[in-house]
């Protein structure tokens, strides 16, 4: 299993052990791992996958969740651009106290900057009004497994808007394992 992936898992169990029961999915190639962890937990009857094409849109179907059942609801984004479309709601969020969860995939550190597509700076991308978490990408090591489900039992527990930005180097995914007994 790659780094990202496991770490995609740790995350995703983590914040599904700690109550999130509806998860708001952007595909996109980076943040393909935390996609199919999600069908994963979908698919063992742990939450509620929405898929939406449309960033902006999503947030707000997300938001709509969360403020409706009172849960954290993550709304998972690829890098780059994706992440600006999720403003709107965020601030939408951040001023009505609704836990809307900003969960984006991101380059590794040594990719920002370069000048490589889709190097955004994503970390404090919405500005004062929203917390930003950072983690670095994974190495599959114990440690950053820890930091992950560590984010995850945060994001289960998270009372206003966030963005929990998650930085991954490729592989970006592999075989999802079987998450029923988790």
């Amino acid at each position: 299993m790659s780094a990202a992936l496991a770490a995609a898992v740790e995350l995703l169990v983590a914040a599904v052990n700690g109550g999130v029961r509806d998860l708001v999915v952007c595909p996109g190639s980076r943040s393909q791992a935390l996609a199919l962890v999600a069908a994963e937990l979908e698919r063992v009857r742990a939450v509620r996958l929405h898929v939406r094409v449309d960033e902006r849109s999503a947030a707000f179907f997300a938001l709509g969740i969360a403020r409706e059942s009172g849960h954290p609801v993550p709304v998972i984004t690829t890098s780059g651009t994706a992440v600006a479309n999720l403003h709107p709601a965020m601030l939408e969020a951040h001023h009505s106290g609704v836990p809307l969860i900003a969960l984006t995939a991101d380059r590794p550190r040594e990719l920002i900057g370069t000048g490589a597509n889709q190097t955004t700076v994503q970390s404090g991308i919405f500005g004062p009004l929203i917390n930003t978490t950072t983690l670095g990408a994974p190495d599959g090591g114990e440690l950053s497994l820890a930091l992950a489900a560590g984010a995850g039992k945060e994001l289960a527990t998270a009372r206003s808007a966030w963005h929990l930005n998650v930085a991954y180097r490729e592989p970006l995914s592999g075989e999802v394992p079987d998450l029923s007994d988790r």
